[in-house]
């Protein structure tokens, strides 16, 4: 059996939570993905070098290292930290994040408190070695708050990441999550970003996908409570030889419960992309409401993408909808552009940001959608000059 060392200040808890999980990395089946087999991905075992992380100054919320508020905020860890939201024995990728935590951080916004500036956070990957964090966002009743997470890595070196956020929206809470991934090319990456809704608790997430290697993601929102509310937005280029899967699962256990799906993603070059969209409405759910969108623009025959709809529904009374296309750019549209004195490169980009504009304008975070706009130009562009550069 392998042991862990312990980490330097960590309490002895935790690090018989990861003993527990390390010995179940190698007995649990990975998690499924329709039309989508990651199964021979590699898992790196690190060796475990805490990673601290920046954060801004907190003032009637708390923010801290996570490895801190083990200390700190024992009570808070153990109820919520893989136990509440995502079980750390899931599958053998929530075992393996538990065992290797490195880095990590606690979003802890008490009862009544609303914070007006957006809190901003901005995690940084050394390449050099694996990359497992974890973000606890707690919002107490009638809490309200924006968080912003950027993701990037430094370096060109071959490694995993393995990245999860769990939201805990108590009753009346209102969270709004947005977040741009920028994960290196040589970074195999595993994220999965889960919400648990209270009653009449409200879960915004608004995701941009711009890593530039393999990438398999889960995003999930359980609405528990009556009237829970979520919105899921998600944005999604792919380019070279990608790779990535995308999960984005809702599902209705409240009544009069709202859970909505919108997934945009160009996919280039050779790249593969496929998003499942899920909306499970379990029986008891009455009043529900599960409604998605999945759609894909192919930009080379070269590419593969799938956008599967699915709709799960155990309850009668309840609204339910789904669409779903996979096409390429539309040439009318194109020659129109180029008609108008446009070359081809920027008649293309135009079309795409007509594309995904639904979704960006339905952003709530200003910075975040400029910031998407401008990072979606930059890998676009690069993807138009590689493939100038190898004609």
């Amino acid at each position: 059996m392998n042991n862990l060392v312990k980490v330097e200040n960590e309490p002895t808890w935790f690090t018989e939570k990861r003993q527990q999980a390390l010995e179940l990395v190698s007995k649990l089946p990975s998690p499924k993905m329709q039309r989508f087999d990651f199964r021979d991905w590699q898992l790196t075992p690190p060796t475990i070098k805490i990673i601290k992380t920046k954060l801004p100054k907190a003032e009637n919320f708390v923010l801290m290292d996570i490895f801190e508020a083990m200390n700190e905020y024992p009570d808070l860890i153990k109820q919520y930290f893989m136990n509440k939201v995502i079980k750390f024995d899931e599958n053998k990728l929530t075992a393996y994040h538990t065992a290797y935590l490195n880095q990590g951080i606690l979003l802890y916004v008490p009862k009544n408190i609303v914070v007006e500036k957006p809190i901003e956070v901005e995690l940084n990957q050394d390449s050099t070695q694996p990359f497992v964090s974890h973000i606890l966002i707690i919002a107490e009743e009638n809490s309200q708050f924006s968080f912003i997470q950027r993701m990037k890595t430094k370096g060109d070196g071959k490694s995993v990441a393995n990245c999860v956020v769990e939201v805990v929206a108590l009753p009346n809470s209102e969270v709004k999550y947005a977040a741009v991934d920028e994960l290196g090319k040589n970074v195999t990456s595993y994220l999965s970003r889960r919400a648990f809704v209270d009653d009449n608790a409200y879960v915004d997430w608004s995701i941009g996908l711009m890593n530039e290697g393999d990438t398999v993601a889960d995003f999930d929102t359980d609405l528990v409570g009556e009237g829970a509310h979520s919105e899921i937005k998600v944005v999604d280029i792919t380019t070279g030889d990608q790779q990535e899967g995308v999960n984005t699962r809702v599902t209705n256990y409240g009544k009069h419960s709202i859970g909505n799906i919108n997934q945009r993603g160009v996919i280039a070059d050779k790249s593969k992309l496929i998003f499942n969209g899920i909306g499970h409405i379990i029986k008891g759910a009455s009043g529900a409401n599960a409604e998605q969108q999945n759609r894909v623009l192919m930009m080379s025959s070269d590419a593969h993408g799938d956008a599967n709809p699915i709709l799960l529904i155990d309850e009668n009374d309840v609204l339910a909808g789904h669409a779903a296309s996979v096409g390429q750019v539309d040439q009318n549209q194109l020659y129109y552009l180029m008609s108008r004195g446009l070359d081809q490169k920027t008649a293309q980009r135009l079309v795409i940001r007509g594309f995904l504009g639904d979704v960006l304008v339905s952003i709530p975070s200003k910075p975040i959608r400029q910031e998407l706009i401008q990072t979606i130009e930059r890998k676009l562009a690069d993807g138009q000059n590689k493939t100038t550069d190898q004609r």
